[in-house]
């Protein structure tokens, strides 16, 4: 039997789902929380030992891996998908932008038996970065396997008013005109995508 541990991202700019006239049925994080759910039953089924760890700027809860833990698991992904509904905090200063190098280093440190892991997360970080983190998991022989989640309007960009755009993660603000920047932005956000797709593979 296998040792398989999630990994999820439960940093803010996971709870985007659309805004008011674009509204996606679910935010990222209730996707990731109902995706990790499902792996985590079927693998349990399967009588593999299964783990999850939850991150933002460092880990926030970490399940060790355990054919008995799939209870655990649910209530840990029931938690977090509850406070990801809690409004955000308002009059603090700004948020760092979370970086999943520590939380995965942190993670590796805590792996003993190689393990198949997968990250669940928007990948919001340059593709460089991301590799980096990955590569304390990949070093200690573990299997990887990355979930890439967006909500359809971070790809389509359908928006078509004039208006301030907030940075979820940090509260920054920019005016943006969308008509003006639409095209630019889906061929980032493609390039982006690929960029990932393709180094991840080669890795």
């Amino acid at each position: 039997n296998a040792n398989f541990i999630q990994v999820l991202d439960v940093s803010r700019s996971m709870r985007y789902k659309g805004t008011a006239g674009t509204p996606s049925a679910v935010s990222k994080l209730e996707y990731g929380c109902f995706l990790a759910a499902s792996l985590a039953y079927f693998s349990s089924g399967q009588r593999d030992r299964i783990g999850l760890a939850t991150f933002d700027a460092d880990l926030v809860d970490y399940i060790p891996c355990s054919a008995k833990h799939l209870r655990l698991i649910l209530h840990s992904l029931d938690r977090a998908n509850r406070e990801g509904h809690l409004p955000l905090p308002t009059g603090k200063p700004p948020h760092p932008r979370t970086s999943m190098l520590k939380p995965l280093a942190r993670l590796s440190e805590s792996t003993r038996r190689r393990s198949i892991v997968a990250l669940i997360s928007d990948l919001y970080e340059e593709p460089d970065a991301i590799l980096d983190a990955l590569g304390h998991l990949r070093g200690k022989g573990n299997d990887l396997v990355v979930f890439h989640l967006l909500d359809h309007t971070e790809i389509d960009f359908p928006f078509a008013d004039a208006t301030n755009f907030v940075d979820i993660e940090t509260g920054d603000r920019m005016p943006v005109i969308p008509d003006y920047l639409r095209k630019q932005y889906r061929e980032l956000v493609a390039e982006h995508s690929a960029a990932l797709a393709k180094r991840t593979r080669e890795h």
